[in-house]
């Protein structure tokens, strides 16, 4: 099978010949630089660059060497942007190692060693001396909701995910863009047997939480249904627009479209299960319907957290993917979701837990654990193997090449 194949076969939940694999075809199934560059050093590799495509996350973007040696099966067609060594400048890292920003990220180092990002307004993000990622600083809508929508664009391009968005989202305000994404898809179809994914966001409650701040907007949901359905439907004028082009532009090529919505903590739902039915899962529906009917693209969502009580919500909105399987959240055992939704949904991650055993466990434990997880969710198909969320600074790389080894054994 070649890797586009193997992918699609677990998709379609039949078995391919190995477990398909990803490392980075999105911001949150990827691997920090820092982590890059312990891999790259215990690999004895020294060619080549750290390039930061996800700067607010610090996330590296593998190169084909890494790709090529633990045969991952996906990429992003963010991949196809800033190829030029002139789009990429050096910079320190937090542990003293080297990586590369894109040269339009441009963060000013403060007298105490912290990081700010601004815009033509103000700090919109922040990261602390010894910190791996920046937080966002502004939130627009912080006081209240705006008595008019005109100014929506103008508050959201001032939110970090929006403002230092990774590729090729970062050059979308440029002329012929749609045109240039889909020449750089094709030419990246055309040179790799790999399954392409975009991610494309589209995000609800989120974009509710970037505007408000988490605590506002959860408050919100409970108490001011009218202003948050007012602001959903904002978003999906924007969201559907948003489809309508990159379905016209890609969506006779790429395989897979990444959503986002972060609906689950450790602890549970966000919400109760009633309120992401009323509020939620009708513009998701319609989020998903577009995509199947104007594009070959399967849909995966990335939602972190507790997300059980709402799994048949999610199906039934028409999700192909689900993205972490944050197995370590409550109501989330592998084996309760592979047996009651293996069938419905693939899910795409799960396969080693990033909280304890991909960064504590030894090697050992992390093949042996990855092993228990590729026989559990690999069974009859509808599973990609990821770890769960992305690969932090703190992981080692022998823990690395272990759970990659436990991907390999599994042909």
């Amino acid at each position: 099978m070649t890797s586009r194949e193997r992918v699609l076969c677990a998709i379609e939940h039949k078995e391919p010949d190995r477990v398909p694999l990803d490392l980075g075809s999105t911001p949150s199934s990827g691997i920090s630089a820092i982590a890059y560059n312990n891999l790259k050093k215990h690999l004895g590799m020294e060619s080549g660059a750290t390039r930061i495509y996800d700067v607010v996350q610090q996330v590296a973007q593998p190169e084909e060497e890494i790709l090529d040696r633990f045969g991952v099966d996906v990429i992003d067609v963010g991949r196809a942007f800033n190829e030029k060594d002139c789009d990429w400048y050096d910079v320190t890292l937090a542990d003293g190692s080297t990586g590369q920003y894109p040269v339009w990220f441009r963060p000013e180092k403060q007298a105490d060693g912290s990081w700010l990002a601004k815009d033509g307004e103000g700090v919109i993000a922040r990261m602390p001396v010894g910190a791996t990622f920046f937080d966002q600083a502004a939130f627009p809508y912080l006081d209240d909701y705006p008595e008019s929508w005109d100014g929506l664009d103008h508050a959201m391009g001032r939110v970090l995910w929006s403002a230092l968005v990774h590729s090729p989202w970062d050059h979308a305000g440029e002329d012929g863009f749609y045109e240039t994404l889909r020449e750089k898809t094709l030419r990246l179809r055309q040179s790799t047997d790999r399954a392409l994914m975009i991610v494309c966001g589209c995000n609800l409650f989120e974009w509710g939480t970037f505007l408000r701040r988490m605590d506002n907007f959860l408050m919100d949901i409970m108490a001011d249904e009218e202003n948050v359905e007012a602001l959903l439907e904002q978003l999906m004028i924007r969201h559907m627009a948003t489809l309508e082009k990159v379905c016209a532009a890609v969506g006779d090529i790429v395989d897979i479209l990444r959503f986002g919505d972060d609906l689950g903590m450790n602890t549970g739902l966000f919400m109760p299960p009633e309120k992401y039915r009323k509020l939620f899962k009708p513009h998701h529906t319609k989020l998903n319907e577009y995509v199947h009917g104007h594009s070959r693209m399967k849909t995966l969502l990335h939602s972190c957290g507790s997300l059980y009580p709402i799994l048949p919500d999610l199906i039934e909105a028409g999700y192909d993917i689900l993205n972490p399987v944050q197995t370590s959240a409550y109501q989330m055992d592998p084996e309760v979701l592979k047996r009651e939704f293996g069938r419905d949904i693939t899910f795409w991650g799960g396969g080693c837990n990033t909280r304890s055993v991909l960064n504590h466990g030894t090697p050992a434990e992390v093949y042996d654990h990855c092993r228990r997880r590729i026989e559990l969710f690999g069974e009859g198909g509808g599973f990609v193997f990821n770890q769960e969320h992305n690969i932090l600074p703190d992981v080692p790389p022998e823990n690395i090449l272990a759970m990659y080894k436990a991907v390999a054994d599994s042909e």
